[in-house]
């Protein structure tokens, strides 16, 4: 990583990504009057930072629809014959229900996050897709019971209180919505929404083949209901946390809810969720450098002694990540969109 990859956000990108974190589908004008800028600069700064691949604007199904049971997340370890790391990754990366696909450290050559419809279609990919693919030598599968944060709640840091608290408050949502059965048009919806969270009512439409009314209104439930979650997302180098860590923790089954409390309270922490497998939580934490990781552990332990860590890994290239393709560096290059009712049943 070179000096010149830190310091390439300004102050300004820094501001416009953070107010984007807050509230990525408002309007340019409602964005450029917290930060003290017109529309028109608000746009075109935005457009070079996504046309050099520095940020992006993502969307997925959020953890209350595998909580509601129209859903399943997991992920999958995934061990590569020598020299077909590279090959089996990229075919995996175009599989539009799996979400993230990770080169990491340690005992597994590949990290993957997978939605599925529900444990019989994910155990059916597994078997019939993975186990027939060439390049793999073997796979293992932990199920996510509960996802207590993950990256959509992250923030940069770089805006004052009173710019938060006044975009925060135009973009509160209205009367909460109970959760409700997908249809075949939402989920054409939220498949267009991953690869562009900003897509407008009228470039939906057209993508899913409905009035704009109807997407409009299909749209504005989904986010209503807490059934999907949008994201701005900034390429790791010009985060000041470019070192990603995954750790795999074992907690009592009855500390689980206040370890991970004490967890998500940590800025470092991206994601945390519990697993049902061997080790019980999962967590990733963005952090500064490779001695960072170390000290972040040693931080961990300090504030969660109830937390065991008993395995860690390293990110070394994130292929994939939520639908999103990334170069080497951690730069957008694509987006492939994600559609978990495309995973054909048992």
């Amino acid at each position: 990583m070179t000096q010149d990859y830190v310091h390439a956000l300004d102050h300004a990108d820094q501001a416009l990504v953070h107010a984007l974190q807050i509230a990525p589908r408002a309007g340019w004008a409602r964005i450029g009057a917290a930060l003290g800028m017109d529309a028109v600069t608000v746009a075109r700064r935005w457009n070079r930072l996504t046309d050099r691949g520095a940020a992006w604007i993502s969307c997925h199904p959020a953890p209350v629809l595998a909580a509601s049971g129209q859903g399943c997340l997991a992920f999958v370890e995934v061990d590569c014959a020598n020299g077909s790391l590279l090959p089996v990754a990229r075919e995996l990366s175009a599989e539009r229900h799996v979400s993230a696909v990770t080169h990491v450290s340690g005992d597994r050559d590949l990290l993957l996050t997978v939605m599925a419809p529900d444990p019989v279609a994910l155990t059916r990919w597994v078997t019939h897709r993975l186990g027939k693919m060439d390049g793999i030598v073997t796979t293992r599968t932990q199920l996510a019971s509960t996802v207590y944060t993950e990256g959509s709640r992250w923030r940069l840091r770089a805006l004052g209180g009173g710019q938060i608290a006044r975009l925060a408050a135009e973009g509160s949502p209205g009367p909460d919505v109970p959760v409700f059965p997908l249809t075949a048009l939402d989920h054409r919806l939220m498949a267009a929404l991953s690869v562009d969270g900003r897509a407008t009512y009228r470039s939906l439409a057209d993508v899913c083949e409905a009035s704009p009314d109807t997407v409009r209104r299909r749209t504005g439930r989904l986010f209503a209901a807490g059934m999907v979650q949008t994201r701005c997302e900034v390429a790791r180098p010009l985060s000041e946390w470019p070192v990603s860590v995954i750790l795999w923790g074992k907690v009592a089954p009855a500390d689980l809810r206040a370890v991970s409390a004490l967890v998500t309270g940590m800025r470092e922490v991206r994601l945390c969720a519990a697993v049902i497998a061997r080790h019980n939580l999962k967590l990733v934490a963005w952090v500064r450098s490779l001695d960072d990781a170390q000290r972040f552990e040693v931080r961990l332990a300090e504030r969660v002694p109830g937390l065991t860590v008993a395995d860690r890994a390293v990110a070394l290239w994130p292929m994939k990540h939520n639908s999103h393709l990334l170069d080497e560096r951690g730069y957008h290059v694509g987006a492939v969109p994600l559609d978990v009712s495309g995973l054909p049943h048992a």
